[in-house]
């Protein structure tokens, strides 16, 4: 292997995004998906198949306007505890390629490979090698861009979606990002493009061509400094593996009501489980619970309540999480609820905590311990609350013939 000079610019960051997350979840478990457009989720899309999205199916999008897009589209349920296990999968085999994983979201993360470049093969190689052992051993198609810095990385991710591996050489980075559409851009989002575009400006190289001062005009002084760092390629090169997590959380898409009021304090109550199972697994306790809701009118609303002391405890955290859905209950009967989501915040390491008093009541650390373990040695779906299960699911405890007493 030729080494470059010293203080030659390397492409040795990885962007690595699976591909259409959710929906490739849905086709690799039930082959019947397989080649056809899969939408997840009901009310609203999660996600979609690249099979819906060529039809113009869109995450966002209503349920009803996906389907007068895309008459055959096939629609499946969420099954996130699903998606939690084959983003550990591959995540297990990032940590196994390079221990500078920087993860940004379920499905995408940022792998620097630099420190491998004597130990191992080119990092587009390694790119390459990534992507089959991810089809291989977890099932799933994934992307990866390879660059100097991360923003070039995602972008050459986003380009070569789906499926498809891409390298922006050091000395090309100009001819690859200046013909691509704004859009295209990370951190460019549909109000920012609308406005480049009405200033005529479309490409990447329409940017690059104007002064920082005329972007700062069009754009204001921190969105114009930036796009012009980024068009220019003067991104940071770092990826950041040492910045602490600040929030966990899920959310679930319930479709168009109305809803009973059990109904989505169970699947609240679902959600809860599920990220206080993540934050106990990572050793971390909570000082804040935050409620997301989505309405029918697609606005949104936020509620949050902090403790006292941060805590791990399900039943604290749970009963928090109802008494800022009922507090919302007003509002959601008033709009139609059609979103519910929960995070929690202000994390911490639980390496020290404060125990709870007996005063204070009893302590449910023990039980949140125990269903922890289960699920750990059974897998995420072997228990569940009885709210959750549908008509059909479950254990029947069979009616035992009445017995007359004995005289």
């Amino acid at each position: 292997m030729t080494d470059l000079p010293r203080d030659a610019p390397r492409a040795t960051v990885l962007h690595a995004d699976l591909d259409a997350f959710y929906a490739s979840v849905e086709q690799r478990d039930d082959p019947r998906l397989r080649g056809r457009p899969v939408a997840v989720g009901g009310g609203v899309v999660l996600a979609a198949s690249y099979e819906a999205k060529r039809r113009g199916v869109r995450t966002a999008m209503s349920g009803r306007q996906a389907r007068s897009l895309c008459p055959g589209l096939i629609v499946v349920r969420p099954r996130f505890d699903a998606y939690v296990e084959a983003s550990r999968a591959v995540f297990d085999l990032f940590r196994a390629t390079t221990p500078r994983v920087q993860g940004v979201s379920i499905d995408e993360a940022f792998l620097d490979v630099a420190g491998l470049h004597r130990i191992d093969v080119p990092p587009v190689q390694i790119a390459a090698r990534l992507r089959g052992q991810v089809l291989e051993q977890v099932g799933l198609p994934i992307t990866v861009g390879v660059a100097r810095t991360p923003f070039l990385a995602k972008v050459a991710s986003r380009v070569a979606k789906p499926d498809g591996l891409l390298l922006v050489d050091p000395d090309a980075e100009d001819a690859f990002l200046h013909p691509l559409p704004i859009e295209l851009l990370w951190g460019v989002g549909e109000v920012t493009a609308n406005r480049l575009r009405g200033y005529g400006l479309c490409t990447a190289g329409d940017v690059a061509a104007l002064s920082v001062d005329a972007l700062r005009g069009i754009l204001g002084p921190h969105a114009g400094s930036h796009l012009f760092a980024v068009v220019h390629g003067r991104t940071p090169e770092r990826v950041v593996t040492d910045r602490s997590r600040r929030s966990v959380g899920a959310q679930r898409a319930l479709g168009r009501g109305p809803h009973d009021a059990a109904f989505v304090e169970s699947a609240l109550l679902g959600l809860v489980d599920r990220v206080c199972r993540r934050m106990r697994a990572a050793h971390l306790v909570a000082r804040t619970v935050v409620l997301r809701l989505r309405f029918g009118d697609y606005t949104r609303a936020t509620r949050s309540r902090s403790f006292a002391h941060a805590t791990s405890s399900g039943a604290d955290l749970a009963a928090t999480a109802v008494a800022l859905l009922d507090g919302a209950a007003p509002l959601a009967r008033e709009r139609g609820l059609t979103l519910v989501g929960v995070a929690l915040t202000g994390l911490q390491s639980d390496a020290w905590v404060q125990p709870r008093l007996a005063l204070d009541g009893p302590d449910e650390t023990g039980l949140d311990a125990a269903l922890d373990a289960v699920h750990e040695r059974f897998g995420s779906a072997s228990l569940a609350r009885a709210s959750l299960l549908r008509r059909g699911e479950g254990l029947a405890v069979p009616l035992l013939p009445d017995r007359e007493d004995d005289e």
